[in-house]
């Protein structure tokens, strides 16, 4: 196989919700590949130490601010990766927040909370990203990530499991529409990984338990599993693969009944 097709020399790619877990991993993964990376979140202070993380490996990143939920806040990010690096042709459209709860204990509040970030942000910073591929008339991917929880459900999740499963259905439209300016769309549905987030909660005796019983693979997924996903859809690996659903879950999807 050629590795070249993996190599993002040359490319310049924004990662939304940076500054933690899966998006501060995406943002080191691409930055190996050789790609200019823009970190992108609401916290700067952890920002700053990703993008001097990076150029200490000896790749190039900047860190902008953008809330991903502020329309101007988006247009503002997009504008200071641009002028640091031109024309962002690599999307990773991750930020997200969760919300578990039973459905009878859900509330506008909540439903707002969640598909405001998860849906209509994603819509949102997609939007914009693609209207400035098309515009510079640079081909590009967009991935965004969705989750094993866009494919299937849980009980507790009703928003997530939404706000991932309009995820899923947005990427396919808009890998329909945009692969005739040469823009690839994608979702990577990851199960669980092992992050900050919930390293507590998995330690501890419900979290073992959980696993035991309810992941088939009997652990939870590593960061390093998503490297070769995220690349193949990022990069010309993935070149004629255009508006898949991937799952990355150890098969948690195909279990048995």
């Amino acid at each position: 196989m050629d590795q070249k097709l993996f190599n993002m020399s040359g490319r310049v790619a924004l990662v939304t919700g940076a500054s933690s877990g899966l998006g501060t991993h995406f943002a080191q993964v691409l930055a190996d590949a050789g790609a200019r990376v823009v970190v992108a979140a609401r916290r700067t202070e952890r920002l700053r130490e990703l993008v001097d993380g990076i150029e200490a490996s000896g790749g190039q990143a900047v860190a902008v601010t953008m809330d991903v939920t502020d329309a101007a806040s988006v247009t503002r990010g997009f504008d200071e990766a641009e002028k640091a690096f031109g024309t962002v042709d690599v999307l990773i459209n991750n930020a997200g927040v969760a919300d578990a709860r039973l459905f009878l204990k859900t509330d506008e509040e909540s439903w707002d909370f969640v598909i405001d970030t998860n849906l209509k942000a994603a819509w949102r910073v997609a939007h914009e990203g693609a209207a400035r591929m098309v515009k510079a008339q640079v081909p590009g991917n967009i991935v965004n990530v969705a989750s094993m929880l866009g494919l299937g459900v849980q009980v507790g999740q009703s928003l997530y499991a939404t706000s991932k499963a309009g995820v899923v259905q947005l990427t396919k439209s808009m890998a329909l529409e945009l692969m005739r300016y040469q823009i690839r769309v994608n979702a990577l549905c990851p199960g669980y990984f092992e992050t900050e987030m919930n390293r507590d909660y998995f330690a501890s005796e419900k979290g073992q338990a959980y696993i035991a019983k309810s992941i088939p693979s009997k652990r939870l997924g590593q960061l390093p599993e998503l490297s070769g996903p995220l690349l193949m859809l990022a990069s010309e690996a993935g070149s004629f693969v255009n508006g898949v659903a991937l799952p990355v879950d150890g098969g948690h999807l195909v279990h048995s009944l």
